[in-house]
């Protein structure tokens, strides 16, 4: 897209990755990660009893994530294009932006439970789709 990287967009891709190392360390780490990370008690005693399903899904979100991150690179100019990549930026920006906004309106209104997770992670979410969202407008302002 541009001979100079796009500086929002690789901030952009360092938090998708980060969010995705963390995402692993939870595999890794086990219950005590997936408490402190407010995935929820289920989820920790179901790491603590060697249960799959902790594993499986974590290890989803993590690729996801790291997609999301080589989108990221490629839409800033660091590595090639990738196909569709206007449309897959967007859409990943919008998935952030409606998670943080989401979440917050659940925090506010409807969650029984963890609303601490709530807030922190919407606010996450938010700044991140925000990252993107700069990186994106700079990108496409160029000609």
């Amino acid at each position: 897209m541009s001979p100079t990287p796009n500086a929002w967009l690789l901030v952009a891709a360092a938090l998708d990755a980060m969010a995705a190392l963390l995402h692993v360390g939870c595999i890794v780490f086990g219950a005590a990660w997936y408490r402190f990370f407010g995935a929820g008690e289920r989820m920790a005693r179901l790491s603590e009893a060697g249960d799959w399903r902790p594993i499986v899904v974590t290890s989803g979100i993590a690729i996801v994530l790291s997609v999301w991150a080589l989108y990221a690179l490629s839409a800033a100019g660091a590595i090639a294009e990738l196909p569709l990549l206007r449309i897959g930026v967007c859409a990943i920006t919008a998935v952030f932006l409606l998670r943080g906004v989401g979440g917050a309106l659940y925090a506010a209104f409807g969650a029984p439970a963890g609303v601490a997770f709530w807030w922190w992670s919407s606010a996450i979410c938010l700044g991140i789709g925000l990252v993107h969202l700069q990186g994106l407008m700079q990108v496409w302002a160029r000609p």
